[in-house]
């Protein structure tokens, strides 16, 4: 019995653990890419007549 639930904590945390790392991770590129699309869209409107 104690396996079995040390098993699927084993079996269920790892996938748990990298998903929150990948989404840590990109999280953080997601705020650099709003970042760039509005310089972007304010360097474009500069550039308008």
């Amino acid at each position: 019995m104690e396996q079995t639930v040390f098993s699927q904590i084993a079996n269920l945390g790892f996938p748990v653990v990298v998903s929150i790392y990948l989404l840590v991770r990109m999280e953080g590129k997601l705020d650099e890419l709003t970042k760039s699309i509005a310089e972007l869209s304010r360097t474009i409107s500069a550039l308008k007549p």
